[in-house]
């Protein structure tokens, strides 16, 4: 084997494959759908063989779950909205405020929740990825509850529900008209919800 082509070897395997392999489903997925990118195109992307993917990710489903993972996990990716949660240097008001801050910017494409994305592309063919969807979102819908809670609601079960379903379908909305006007006209509402559960500040 020349050196040119042990370069390649290396390249398309060893150490750091993996993480080139989830990186990259990260970026094609979001941008082209879980289901239009194919096995192909990701080890054409990561730079790795069929057979080094498959070494650490044994099927698609294993790695969309390993994606779900990725995103839920990421501090600066597309779902750190959610930590507006856990700003404590926010009153808990202030907070559940903040989840309809993040309007997404004029010109942009809007991509919505990669997690509720996941949720809809897979419906019902990857069992696993949908599991760690569902997870994700029920314990958003607790942090909310436990925030309203905070913030004095009183009923805060049902501040909470409304709330996430509120931010879950201003995420959506924007996604399917790329506006983010949906995200503006949430927050007004969300603040309205928040008044007539706790008393106007």
């Amino acid at each position: 084997m020349g050196a040119s082509e042990a370069t390649a070897s290396a390249r398309r395997g060893g150490r750091g494959a993996r993480e080139r392999i989830l990186q990259t489903a990260v970026e094609l997925f979001a941008r082209d759908g879980i289901h239009a990118t194919g096995m192909a195109k990701l080890t054409d992307v990561a730079h790795v063989s069929t057979r080094t993917l498959y070494q650490h990710f044994p099927s698609k489903e294993a790695l969309v779950s390993a994606y779900v993972q990725r995103v839920e996990s990421d501090p600066e990716g597309p779902v750190h909205v959610e930590t507006a949660l856990e700003r404590r240097h926010l009153s808990a008001r202030e907070r559940l405020l903040e989840l309809f801050a993040d309007s997404p910017l004029p010109g942009k494409v809007v991509r919505g929740c990669p997690l509720h994305n996941t949720a809809v592309e897979t419906a019902g063919t990857m069992p696993e990825a949908a599991a760690l969807v569902e997870r994700h979102k029920r314990e958003f819908t607790a942090r909310v509850i436990k925030t309203a809670a905070e913030a004095g609601a009183h009923e805060p079960e049902t501040l909470g529900r409304q709330l996430a379903l509120l931010f879950e379908g201003a995420r959506a909305l924007s996604t399917s008209l790329n506006d983010g006007q949906p995200f503006q006209d949430a927050r007004e509402l969300a603040r309205t919800l928040i008044n007539q559960a706790t008393g106007p500040t």
